[in-house]
């Protein structure tokens, strides 16, 4: 798959905790920070964007400057006049992250709200990545909206990306949670979950009773994440497993399971080897979570672009 790569979500404005009771700003998201990782290990003739609204303020061009500076592209990005983009703060412990949000007016829950604008951004891509986090933010008519390009593009042959990344605080009830995040894995030809996540909230007793749900649904390819036990994949059948790379410290967990993705998909598209991408996401992911904030540059990250 040798084409463009579209990442759709919220980038939010980001602040975290900084020398002397100060607080740092930034710009992240789930699905913006996986862009960035895709983007990070990509070549860079392979083009990477991103897909969300934002305002018109002064705030939502500062944003649009960050991504493009990260090298993912803008272009699709649409404006909406009155909006602003998200907000949240970190608050760490020991290295383990909690969040508080302010996202209530902000201007990505209009994403899907011009059809033609939203396909087209999907047919351009040969690669699609959203997450649980961007269907959760959207009004029910926008989700339809979206999953149905989706599906098509799936059945179009295109790879699309889905990290069910559960939060509930962001959805109304559980029972739509779990029937959109179920209706956004069957619009997906890849499904990267959490298997806490899976357990906590669809109430799966084991990383096979994760994969087995998710491939009833017709899933092809399944990368489940289960922390420091590992990583089992199923792809097209056949069951495989990678062990987790050993953190060499926990400064700030907050990147680590979008950098993971991210540098699976990259990894994965050059590639093609889902067990090899696996592992460099994972040497990856352990080199992220040694320092703050979600986004850390590859130079920083200290992974070699050869996976072990």
């Amino acid at each position: 798959m040798a084409g463009r790569v579209l990442s759709i979500g919220e980038c939010m404005v980001e602040l975290r905790q900084a020398e002397g009771g100060l607080l740092r700003q930034g710009f992240a998201g789930d699905s913006f920070n996986t862009a960035y990782y895709v983007r990070a290990f990509l070549p860079e003739a392979r083009p990477v964007d991103y897909f969300t609204a934002v305002g018109t303020d002064t705030i939502s061009d500062e944003m649009l400057a960050f991504i493009e500076g990260a090298g993912v592209g803008t272009g699709l990005i649409r404006r909406v006049s009155g909006r602003s983009p998200g907000l949240y703060m970190i608050h760490l412990k020991d290295g383990e992250r909690s969040f508080s949000y302010w996202r209530s007016a902000s201007a990505a829950r209009l994403l899907a709200d011009d059809p033609a604008a939203l396909r087209a951004a999907i047919d351009a891509a040969e690669v699609i990545f959203f997450s649980g986090i961007t269907l959760a933010i959207l009004a029910s008519e926008a989700v339809a909206t979206l999953l149905d390009e989706l599906g098509r593009a799936k059945a179009d042959g295109k790879l699309v990306a889905f990290d069910p990344n559960i939060r509930p605080r962001l959805w109304d009830d559980v029972e739509t949670m779990r029937s959109t995040i179920t209706a956004g894995a069957a619009a997906s030809s890849l499904v990267m979950p959490s298997f806490e996540d899976e357990a906590t909230h669809f109430g799966d007793a084991s990383v096979d009773a994760t994969i087995a749900r998710y491939a009833g649904l017709g899933v092809g390819k399944l990368v489940v994440k289960d922390g420091a036990a590992g990583i089992t994949l199923r792809f097209d059948g056949e069951r495989s497993f990678v062990p987790a790379t050993r953190a060499e410290k926990v400064v700030d967990t907050t990147g680590a399971g979008d950098s993971f993705n991210g540098a699976f998909l990259a990894n994965y598209l050059q590639n093609g080897d889902h067990r090899a991408a696996a592992g460099f996401a994972a040497d990856v992911a352990a080199a992220v979570i040694g320092h703050h904030g979600a986004l850390v540059g590859r130079a920083d990250i200290g992974v070699s672009a050869t996976p072990r």
